[in-house]
Order: structure tokens, then C-alpha cells, then sequence
């Protein structure tokens, strides 16, 4: 009878153990879970701004207002843009490089971005390669290209703070 009851006491203590366990292991993966679905609405919540603000570009550049369509880069002496002339460092010289090569609303034409693919690399880093197309009236040539953007949040915004565009 002592063998028995050691047995069903060990038995017991065990199922016991495993309860228990096992609750910890349902609370542990909702925790998860639900800090997986809030990082994926917050993924969603970022690209989202990314798209409404290129959307933006979009429309200050076919206003013609290249101040607003610069207002979505890091206006710092370290943003990087690469185009044709190579590697240029900051803000007011990408500006400026925009005003040189687009004196005229007829040269700036109609710009339309088509984005291809948007990989959120962490939680403030989001890298975008698309399309770019400017369309212009017949006197000048359409131009087309293609872009990789990097957007980071800086201080709650965010801002591209490398562009690759061919």
C-alpha cells in the first residue's frame, strides 16, 4: 500500500507539473503572439506613411515646388543621394542639384512613382526600390529610371535618408 500511494503521490505531483507547465507555455505564446500582430500593424502603419508620402512628392513635384518635394529627405548634411553625377552628401546640395537640372515646370514634367518592392528592415528602417517616369510634353524626352530608397524614423518622422536613383 506505501508502494501505491508513492505512486499516485509521484503520479499526481507530475500531472501537477505539466499542468502547469503547460499554462505557462499558452500565456508565453499569446504573449508573442500578440507583440507579433502589434509589430505587424506597426509595420503597416509605417509603409503606409512611406506611401502617402511619396504621394506627396508625387504632387509638389508636379506643382513644381521641389522645396516640397525635398520635404520628405533628412534635411541633414548627411543624407546621401546618388544619381548620375555619383555620390553627393546633404540636403541643400541635393536640392540644389534639383533646381540645376530642373530650371522650368516644362522640364520637371509630370513625375509618377511606381514602387516594386517596400522590406521593412527593423523597426525604423524601411527600403523601397520602384519605377520613377517624368513625363513631358513633346519638345522634351519622357525620362525613366529606377530608385532605392532608404527611410529611417528620425525623431518620430520618417525621412529618406539615402536615395540611389538611375
Amino acid at each position: 500500500m506505501i508502494k501505491h500511494s508513492f505512486l499516485v503521490t509521484k503520479s499526481h505531483n507530475r500531472l501537477i507539473f505539466n499542468v502547469k507547465k503547460s499554462l505557462l507555455l499558452v500565456f508565453i505564446s499569446f504573449f508573442i503572439l500578440s507583440c507579433g500582430e502589434e509589430k505587424k500593424i506597426d509595420c503597416v502603419y509605417a509603409s503606409n506613411v512611406v506611401e502617402i508620402y511619396m504621394q506627396e512628392q508625387e504632387d509638389s513635384w508636379n506643382e513644381g515646388d521641389l522645396e516640397g518635394f525635398m520635404k520628405h529627405y533628412w534635411k541633414s548634411d548627411s543624407l546621401r543621394f546618388i544619381g548620375k553625377s555619383g555620390l553627393n552628401h546633404g540636403w541643400q546640395k541635393t536640392l540644389d542639384n534639383y533646381k540645376k537640372s530642373y530650371k522650368t515646370q516644362e522640364e520637371m514634367g509630370t513625375l509618377k512613382f511606381t514602387n516594386k518592392s517596400m522590406d521593412i528592415l527593423g523597426e525604423e528602417t524601411i527600403f523601397v526600390i520602384g519605377e520613377w517616369h517624368l513625363k513631358r510634353d513633346e519638345t522634351l524626352e519622357d525620362l525613366q529610371g529606377m530608385y532605392s530608397l532608404i527611410w529611417q524614423k528620425k525623431n518620430g518622422t520618417w525621412v529618406i535618408i539615402t536615395d540611389h536613383s538611375s
